[in-house]
């Protein structure tokens, strides 16, 4: 990066959000790392680290940023609140400056199924497709995506554009996303306004692009998924968050100004 930016990561207090901020920073970004701690039930078909990571704080990545001489914020919020992303951009333009890099990586996983099913085939747990579970997804990796970009774009705009950076995370494929379906759906529609901001975007100098990323070991992976992908003939890696970090601080930077509207898929 030839400049200063200041990105928004969300879910970075752990995985590949952590990683990207790390990453961002290390190239010379301000990062505000956003995060929401979340209280998973016990799953046995989970490592209980996964559950200790989602229910942590981001004090240690931006611990580990500043130590390499970076500047970085770390905020909690509940993105289901639709007043949230207003609020992320005001904290990090008072803490670090004005906002041209958006990550957004949270999630509010779940595994839901039209099946009659109690456990995947992987043997975590699963519960049937809810009201309550559509709106929990929903509102996390769909509603504060388009709110997040919709912030953006309007900020970028109001300081007469120039310079901006969209990423996004997906899941899924052209069959839905079989055993995790609601959040298979809200990562579609994400994709969906993803690919429309980089078109109505672009006359303001910003890229969007959505990285689908391998099976990443954030700390879900067991021994039944590593032999599953080693199975399978369109998985290739177990990959390290860092390694996808990579990927999306490249599309953060100057030198992929000209990648947009993609759906960037990693093996």
């Amino acid at each position: 990066m030839t400049r200063s930016h200041v990105a928004i990561v969300t879910g970075a207090n752990h995985g590949i959000g952590a990683a990207t901020a790390v990453a961002l920073a290390a190239r010379g970004c301000a990062v505000l790392c956003t995060y929401w701690r979340l209280q998973d039930p016990v799953d046995e078909g989970i490592p209980e680290a996964h559950r200790r990571h989602r229910a942590a704080g981001a004090e240690q990545v931006v611990a580990q940023i500043e130590a390499a001489g970076g500047r970085a914020e770390a905020v909690e919020e509940d993105l289901s609140d639709p007043a949230a992303p207003a609020r992320l951009f005001d904290r990090a333009e008072h803490l670090l400056g004005p906002v041209d890099i958006l990550v957004n990586n949270a999630t509010g996983w779940l595994a839901d199924t039209f099946a009659p099913a109690s456990v995947d085939r992987l043997g975590r747990g699963l519960q049937p497709v809810t009201a309550a579970a559509w709106q929990q997804q929903f509102a996390v990796d769909a509603q504060a995506p388009a709110l997040l970009i919709a912030e953006l774009a309007r900020r970028v705009a109001a300081r007469g554009g120039g310079w901006g950076r969209i990423v996004g995370l997906h899941s899924g494929g052209e069959l839905g996303f079989p055993e995790e379906v609601s959040y298979g759906a809200a990562k579609a529609a994400q994709l969906n306004y993803t690919m429309s901001a980089a078109v109505e975007l672009a006359p303001l100098g910003i890229t969007a692009n959505m990285v689908h990323p391998p099976v990443t070991d954030t700390g879900w992976v067991t021994e039944a998924v590593r032999e599953t992908v080693a199975a399978s003939p369109a998985l290739v890696h177990v990959a390290d968050p860092a390694e996808v970090a990579e990927v999306i601080a490249y599309l953060c930077s100057d030198a992929a100004k000209l990648i947009t509207g993609n759906l960037i898929t990693l093996r």
